[in-house]
């Protein structure tokens, strides 16, 4: 089925009492703001099970705070509500989103409808799960270019994503699509001399505020050029993650170690303006691996 011009008015009709959430950014700046810090406007968090620190969740976000970090993504649908908020109130951290933990293996590009329900029925869940928490975000994999040829599960996936954007807008939690080694709006085969262009032309056909990238810095490195592709994709990106990665070992290391130009990423993240968190996805550990993290971050960042 194809993604209709009616369907993309409807779904920004949906949107528009969303339209001033200061979640999408500004626009690209026509210089370079290189030499700029980031802090104040960079702002850390990390996945929940990277925390491997206490027995309980109130111990979990007590030691990702002492560490350095100032939210924590949990993992929905599966969200208690009651306990997460007595840890937010024990620990003083917020929750800034979630992840969809099961978009691998119930996509919204599979073939069959039921599925692609039971995907629609996880990422609802996702969102209500996570705006009673507090959290703005659902971050997304939206499926797997193996389900098909990439116009199909192009319109696919679009369509299905679609219908959960009513409620994303009532809600105020918006959807942020992140960049995998999915097969998916790039060449998996291919070089590092690749571009952001599918993943712009992807999140523009939503025609949505609700819907942007949480950008993984380090995924792509492979390739193509991280800041480049910032720089492409501006204001959709809504929230970032970031790992290392090297193109000299073919894989991922530690946030600044590798070969990744965190300099020129820094350059492009200063042009777009960009303000908001950034989760941190490597291997975690104990309160002292987590503040390795943290002040890994802080490096590649500039942060101090």
């Amino acid at each position: 089925m194809k993604y209709t011009p009616n369907r993309r008015k409807f779904i920004q009709s949906t949107a528009i009492a969303c339209s001033s959430l200061p979640l999408i950014q500004g626009s690209v700046q026509a210089t370079s703001t290189a030499n700029q810090s980031l802090k104040d406007r960079l702002f850390k968090t990390l996945k929940i099970g990277m925390v491997g620190e206490g027995s309980t969740l109130t111990d979990k976000f007590k030691a990702a705070k002492t560490a350095g970090f100032g939210a924590i993504e949990l993992n929905a649908p599966g969200i208690n509500t009651m306990e997460v908020k007595k840890a937010i109130a024990d620990s003083g951290l917020p929750v800034d989103g979630s992840v969809c933990g099961s978009h691998w293996q119930i996509r919204h590009t599979d073939k069959d409808p039921k599925v692609r329900a039971k995907a629609l029925a996880d990422l609802k869940n996702a969102l209500i799960q996570t705006e009673a928490v507090g959290g703005k975000t659902v971050l997304l994999v939206v499926g797997h270019g193996n389900d098909g040829p990439e116009d199909e599960i192009w319109d696919r996936s679009i369509e299905n994503i679609s219908k959960a954007l009513p409620l994303a807008g009532q809600l105020g939690v918006s959807i942020a699509i992140e960049n995998v080694w999915n097969q998916f709006c790039y060449d998996h085969g291919g070089d590092s001399s690749q571009s952001a262009e599918k993943y712009v032309r992807y999140v523009d056909e939503f025609n949505s505020p609700l819907v942007g990238m949480q950008f993984d810095i380090g995924n792509h490195w492979k390739y193509g050029s991280m800041g480049d592709w910032i720089r492409q994709l501006g204001k959709r990106i809504i929230k970032l993650d970031v790992k290392g990665f090297s193109r000299a070992e073919n894989s991922f290391k530690k946030i600044g170690e590798g070969d990744l130009d965190f300099a020129d990423v820094r350059d492009a993240l200063n042009e777009i303006n960009f303000y908001g968190w950034c989760a941190a996805e490597v291997g975690g550990g104990n309160l002292e691996r987590l503040q390795e993290i943290s002040a890994n971050m802080d490096r590649v960042f500039n942060l101090v």
